[in-house]
């Protein structure tokens, strides 16, 4: 699956090889910035690829991942138009492509789709944004802490949407949604969750409270 259509920039390098962001510089806050905006604008194909490429959904699927893409769009946006008054707009940066990587991975089954992506890769900014915008709260960056608000607000959303149709799928297929998602990560090598979480944002992005105590 070839990537969809994207800008020459940002260059895309293995995550191990992008450098540590530092908070004590202007350019280290911008390039922290600059990889959320990365992951949004990922987000918008992600949602986008997951209108048209799995077919036979209710009509309430292709509406939730049409909502989903326009609120991507619209944090991707936000940060951006950010970035550009820092004067470091979207591409000034380099980027990795993990989260994208994980679409192609799950391109021939709709069900490791909802399983690993929205609920594993995309739920782990429920735990990540909170600490991100206590970092630009300690240096008294409004802006910023009120973009993450808004992208945190939003990702509840997304993220609930995601455990959603993973569950439809489960409950349509007779299969247990906690075990299936076990094997589902261990076929399609997903990222090992790491502490801390948010587990508030995750019950309200309605994940069972059994999914919870495995974390």
């Amino acid at each position: 699956m070839e990537l969809p259509g994207r800008p020459q920039k940002p260059e895309l390098i293995l995550p191990l090889q992008v450098p540590k962001r530092r908070m004590d510089t202007l350019e280290g806050r911008a390039s922290l910035l600059h990889s959320l905006a990365h992951i949004e604008f990922n987000a918008i194909n992600l949602a986008l690829d997951a209108i048209w490429r799995f077919a036979k959904m209710p009509k309430q699927y292709y509406s939730d991942w049409l909502k989903v893409a326009k609120e991507e769009a619209y944090h991707f946006n936000l940060v951006n138009e950010y970035l550009r008054s820092l004067g470091f707009p979207y591409g000034y940066f380099q980027a990795h492509n993990s989260l994208w990587e994980m679409v192609e991975r799950t391109k021939d089954a709709i069900i490791a789709r909802m399983a690993l992506v929205p609920r594993t890769m995309e739920a782990r900014g429920l735990d990540a944004v909170p600490m991100i915008r206590d970092r630009f709260k300690q240096i008294k960056d409004a802006r910023a802490v009120e973009i993450l608000d808004i992208i945190l607000h939003d990702e509840i959303g997304h993220v609930r949407i995601g455990n959603y149709w993973f569950n439809f799928l489960c409950t349509q297929n007779q299969l247990s949604p906690t075990s299936t998602y076990r094997e589902l990560a261990r076929q399609y090598r997903a990222p090992r969750l790491k502490p801390p979480f948010n587990m508030e944002a995750r019950r309200q992005a309605g994940f069972s409270d059994e999914e919870l105590s495995q974390l």
